[in-house]
């Protein structure tokens, strides 16, 4: 592979190439003339969909894979393309394991972008769901700190809403 300037995407200080920037040198590099990227879709229903890109070579010989999931409620575009953001993930890491722009990392800027969209999602619907605090529940925490209970309300502690302060406030008895 030639020294190929790759169009990369700074991502929390390290550098990611981006999947279109995989295919173009796919496309007009000699070294891949009339070599192929196919597509096939392993499962795909109305919430998720799971793709396998496959490279071949000019005689038609699977020479590199890559597989990609993506789930339809993981984003806001995925909301309207989860399927077309699978395929491109899949290409994208098809490409990378043929060896095309990974100087830093095999995963792709965009692959990269959607797993910190899904981390901050499922952190924000975990945010959501936790329950809050009433000072009955509160007084009976109290009460089985004082009994000894004091690990089990750590831990039925992670459920509620609570300040480090109350928190603290609770175990302290």
């Amino acid at each position: 592979m030639s020294k190929y300037n790759f169009k990369t995407t700074n991502i929390k200080g390290k550098e990611y190439v981006e999947v279109n920037e995989r295919i173009k040198y796919f496309r007009l590099s000699e070294d891949y003339k009339n070599w192929s990227l196919t597509s096939e879709v392993v499962h795909l229903d109305s919430e998720s969909c799971v793709i396998k890109a496959t490279i071949l070579n000019e005689i038609g010989m699977p020479i590199a894979t890559g597989f990609a999931q993506e789930d339809k409620s993981s984003s806001f575009i995925n909301k309207t393309s989860y399927v077309e953001n699978c395929e491109t993930s899949a290409w994208g890491r098809a490409l990378a394991n043929l060896g095309i722009g990974i100087d830093t990392s095999i995963a792709s800027s965009n692959e990269v972008s959607m797993a910190i969209a899904k981390q901050n999602s499922n952190s924000d619907q975990a945010r959501a769901t936790l329950k809050t605090l009433t000072d009955e529940i509160k007084k009976n925490m109290i009460s089985a700190v004082k009994d000894g209970k004091k690990g089990a309300v750590e831990r039925a502690l992670s459920n509620y809403k609570v300040t480090k302060k109350v928190k603290d406030e609770i175990l302290s008895h």
